[in-house]
């Protein structure tokens, strides 16, 4: 699979609500509860740092997305955030791996010095193993900090990055 990661553009709306959609619906990974329409969707892509796209060369299809933002301001505003989507049905083909390494070069363009997870959910052991490959530090475990979907609590755990 030749995957490649393209800016977002308006022409990949309906695939990445989509697959954003998928994994606030999940409600096992991500704080939102509420899912994105197209208008709000187009908006909330347009107003990131970067909003990366990941495409199948060959076919056109969009697999996944992440976005990449400040995670704080002013004195802060040098460490950034990013949120990562898989389309369900290509899960587990690396292709989250693809999207953090594009993430952590662009947040590195785009003059960010640390990538922060603020809220790695501690049942997320994909996302765990993968962060450990690529160098990401936990800063520690916060007991019960994410409301999973079926209204039980699980612990998260805050990671950082130098870029």
């Amino acid at each position: 699979m030749d995957i490649r990661i393209r800016p977002y553009e308006m022409k990949y709306l309906k695939d990445a609500v989509m697959i954003w959609n998928q994994v606030v619906e999940d409600g096992a990974a991500f704080p939102q509860t509420e899912t994105l329409t197209e208008e709000s969707g187009h908006a909330f892509f347009e107003e990131q740092s970067f909003t990366g796209i990941a495409c199948e060369e060959s076919s056109g299809d969009v697999l996944g997305i992440y976005i990449l933002h400040p995670n704080n301001v002013g004195r802060c505003g040098h460490i950034c955030n990013a949120s990562y989507a898989v389309r369900s049905d290509v899960r587990g083909k690396h292709i989250g791996e693809i999207l953090v390494r594009h993430c952590m070069q662009k947040g590195r363009e785009l003059g960010f010095r640390i990538l922060q997870f603020n809220a790695v959910v501690s049942t997320n052991t994909y996302a765990l193993r993968l962060y450990k490959k690529l160098g990401f530090v936990q800063l520690g475990t916060i007991p019960g900090g994410f409301l999973m979907k079926d209204g039980h609590y699980e612990d998260i755990i805050p990671h950082y990055r130098r870029l």
